[in-house]
């Protein structure tokens, strides 16, 4: 839309307030305000619940793997066959034993309930997730028959354990005497406290080497399942398709979706649902930009009455009401984009000052799953509300503007 020398200037007076205007002015203050609002929380709220998903997703997948092959009743004898052929599938990048079973914790006679996980010692050193967040002790030290483990850190506070003290794991699965079953415990030396940041594996996780963890649950040369990670995880079910029918006789295959499924269902689900609910922001400021053009136009009919007598076009006058509106909206936008990634670059600052000041625990991580706010911004997404934005600006500005590009200057200034 190219407006001539004259539509500037008559649109950039129009955006200013002029005498006895002063209402028009604050309805349209009010107006790019909402805008900016509106594209803020949609820009924050909507960066945020990709984050969260992104990095629940990226940590649930590190730790499980985009699919697992199960043994039944938590045994799977002949892992080393299934173990190349999981391998040998196409799409499959990486495939590793695994033994977890869930167990009780003790420490200086406190107890919690945890998960044993039994790995390849180089492939809990070789893990991103556990190996780059080890808040202290080492995980060189977790080695086979060392009788050393690595714990996660919200254990450890709920345990009071530290680098160097001993933790007794009692299994159910002990000796049989004429009394009954003997649970079975067994002291170790935590070696390494992990902090991988969801709140439920901090919360449990035992990490130990594969042969410790066969000692313990008294499994011999077993392993209960075996983890698979695949070239795209969208496309887990047709990598895993063919194995799943090799193996169904002694592993049941389950994929990150048949895993998670409540999660990332109600992660989809509350997506859709905050970006409708926020978009009303948006659709209120776009009815002020309305009110305002429309106060506008019944302020300024004299003016554009004797614009039309002096030549000015039906086009003309539309052009510049509609720059006018635009104008209110593109700003707004503006102003909302460098507010929304402002907030979202001090997000955890903000939580922490509001937390402060309420008194309010607002991330709690055993409700959150993660222990900090994540953040991950989708360009498409903050296009798709820019688009939005002015789109629905423009169509609420057009009813105005037509109505002052249709104004008869003939009845207008019949009675000056």
């Amino acid at each position: 839309m190219i407006l001539s020398r004259y539509e500037r200037m008559i649109a950039r007076r129009y955006l200013l307030p002029g005498k006895g205007e002063g209402i028009i002015a604050v309805v349209a203050g009010f107006s790019l305000g909402g805008v900016m609002l509106g594209v803020a929380a949609l820009v924050i709220v909507m960066s945020v619940m990709n984050g969260f998903r992104a990095e629940l997703f990226d940590k649930i997948v590190s730790l499980n793997g985009h699919a697992v092959i199960q043994g039944y009743g938590g045994r799977l004898p002949d892992w080393r066959a299934i173990l190349r052929e999981t391998r040998a599938t196409p799409g499959v990048t990486e495939a590793i034993p695994l033994i977890e079973q869930p167990l009780m914790g003790s420490y200086e006679g406190r107890v919690e309930a945890v998960l044993a996980r039994g790995m390849e010692v180089a492939d809990i050193v070789g893990n991103p997730v556990i190996g780059n967040k080890v808040i202290a002790g080492s995980l060189a030290a977790v080695r086979s028959g060392s009788g050393n483990v690595a714990i996660g850190a919200r254990l450890a506070e709920s345990l009071g354990a530290q680098v160097g003290g001993q933790i007794s794991l009692i299994s159910p699965q002990g000796q049989t005497t004429p009394f009954g079953t003997v649970p079975r415990i067994v002291s170790y030396t935590v070696a390494a406290i992990f902090e991988v940041g969801v709140y439920d594996y901090d919360k449990a996780f035992v990490i130990m080497p594969m042969q410790d963890a066969q000692t313990l649950l008294l499994m011999g040369d077993v392993v209960g399942m075996v983890e698979v990670q695949t070239q795209d995880a969208d496309r887990v079910g047709e990598y895993m398709a063919p194995l799943a029918a090799k193996v169904g006789s002694q592993a049941v295959v389950q994929d990150w979706r048949q895993m998670n499924a409540s999660i990332f269902e109600a992660l989809a689900v509350e997506r859709v649902v905050m970006f409708v609910v926020l978009s009303i922001i948006i659709l209120v400021a776009a009815f002020n930009i309305l009110s305002s053009l429309i106060m506008l136009v019944r302020a300024k009919t004299r003016d554009i009455a004797i614009l039309r007598t002096m030549g000015a076009s039906r086009r003309g006058t539309l052009k510049i009401f509609l720059t006018v509106g635009l104008t209110i909206g593109a700003l707004g936008t503006a102003a909302g984009l460098v507010l929304g990634f402002v907030a979202l670059q001090f997000r955890q600052g903000v939580v922490n000052a509001v937390q402060f000041v309420s008194g309010q625990n607002l991330w709690d991580p055993s409700i959150r799953f993660l222990t900090e706010l994540p953040s991950k911004t989708d360009p498409f997404e903050v296009i798709a509300i820019v688009v939005m934005a002015m789109v629905l600006c423009f169509l609420f500005t057009l009813y105005p503007a037509l109505k002052a590009a249709n104004t008869d200057p003939v009845q207008v200034l019949r009675y000056e």
